[in-house]
């Protein structure tokens, strides 16, 4: 919609990102269902990949494909690809390439650090994780029960689907080794305060283990300010392929013994990697950083280094998203009989990233979602993994939530489609 033609309400949004410069980057949603536009708002499971992720795996395979290591000369070319993506990924976190880890995914990566860390504790050290979490920040850590390790989950404020610190500070005592918290709830949008309770566990001597898998498509991540010992995403989050990327600090990269083959090197951090990685992923890895720096660039001519580009894409990307998130929660809470889960209150979004779950009336959210899949609408149903928190809220055994993700190839006119559709559902 040209700008001239918007509400004085919206026209905000197209003035802080050039979302037809974002979207031409995006091949896929050019896609139509039932002849309508297809609306991507299933981002929080996986977002849309951009063009120069495509075309870099194929270069990949057409020029470099080959084992590492080797004496030849596509061999040396992915040693360098792979190298030049764990410079992209320091670049992201703001480390250094030796504690980056490249992995199959999240839960993967996250199970094999549990492993390895397991293997320092004893019966009655204790682990403390969150109500509000994706169950791979919570399964791994309770695998460790086997050798008695002691679980505390900490619990959530019922009104906003935030997390108790209160809770969590009671939670945390001497024997306490690891606390693993998420950056952001997958399903409900809760930006946890990582800083501080990165804070609050070093003070009691503990490890943090951060889950910044949902954070990562809407905001930048700084290892170095937040001091955590470890940070997990997944760049199939942040318009990349579907892999996880680790970052440990250095002195628990090297003193940890990660469970490995006894060829593998024992540096880092190709100690942590296990077997034959998926190189062509990796180099996607690269691109998809590439790709954001690059809308870093085009929305601050003055940004130099990947990673002020970098700054510059979410600074940007940031308040857009949240502009879209305003629209559409006001809408959604004049819906009859929807119930929101999580916070409402604009002023407090910078508490929440654009991710949002809700119901209608007594409907399983499996009906709504297909009513707007056949509407061209993509929407998520279920509990997303965070099973600990569909329990918590009482509806794991009613189909759980509808989830409506928005990151920044979505746009107003989308939003707008999404709450006349869910009117038209509601008093149908």
């Amino acid at each position: 919609m040209p700008m001239t033609s918007m509400p004085a309400p919206h026209q905000e949004l197209t003035e802080t990102l050039d979302t037809a410069w974002v979207r031409a980057q995006f091949p896929s949603l050019q896609l139509r269902v039932n002849g309508q536009m297809a609306v991507f708002f299933d981002g929080p499971a996986g977002t849309q990949v951009p063009q120069q992720v495509m075309r870099a795996v194929q270069d990949y395979f057409l020029h470099k494909n080959a084992n590492t290591c080797g004496a030849f000369a596509t061999s040396r070319q992915s040693d360098q690809t792979i190298a030049a993506a764990r410079l992209a990924m320091a670049d992201f976190f703001n480390c250094d390439a030796g504690e980056v880890v490249f992995g199959q995914n999240m839960t993967t990566i996250t199970f094999a650090l549990a492993r390895a860390i397991g293997r320092e504790l004893r019966a009655g050290d204790e682990i403390v994780v969150t109500t509000l979490d994706h169950d791979a920040n919570v399964a791994p850590w309770r695998a460790l029960e086997e050798k008695g390790v002691v679980i505390r989950q900490a619990d959530i404020r019922d009104a906003d689907c935030t997390l108790d610190l209160e809770d969590l500070k009671k939670k945390i005592t001497p024997k306490t080794k690891l606390v693993a918290v998420g950056y952001a709830s997958n399903a409900v949008g809760t930006i946890n305060p990582v800083a501080e309770i990165t804070k609050i566990a070093h003070a009691a001597g503990a490890l943090i283990f951060i889950d910044a898998v949902h954070y990562a498509p809407h905001g930048s991540i700084d290892v170095r300010a937040l001091d955590c010992d470890f940070l997990v995403c997944s760049p199939y989050k942040f318009f990349g392929p579907h892999m996880g990327v680790l970052y440990g600090k250095r002195e628990y990269l090297e003193r940890l013994r990660p469970y490995k083959v006894r060829p593998a090197y024992d540096h880092i951090p190709d100690r942590w990697e296990t077997g034959t990685q998926l190189h062509e992923l990796i180099v996607g890895i690269n691109a998809a950083v590439d790709y954001l720096a690059d809308l870093g660039r085009h929305c601050d001519a003055h940004a130099s280094t990947r990673r002020e580009a970098l700054l510059a894409a979410y600074r940007t990307t940031a308040p857009y998203e949240r502009a879209l998130l305003t629209r559409l929660i006001a809408g959604l809470l004049e819906i009859p009989k929807l119930k929101f889960y999580g916070i409402t209150d604009p002023a407090r979004f910078t508490e929440r990233c654009s991710t949002v779950s809700v119901r209608i009336g007594d409907h399983n959210p499996t009906e709504i979602a297909t009513f707007l899949g056949e509407r061209g609408i993509f929407t998520w149903d279920g509990n997303f993994y965070a099973m600990n928190l569909t329990e918590r809220l009482g509806v794991e055994s009613s189909g759980g939530l509808l989830r409506i993700g928005l990151v920044h190839y979505n746009t107003i006119d989308e939003v707008e489609r999404l709450l006349a559709a869910l009117n038209e559902f509601a008093r149908k």
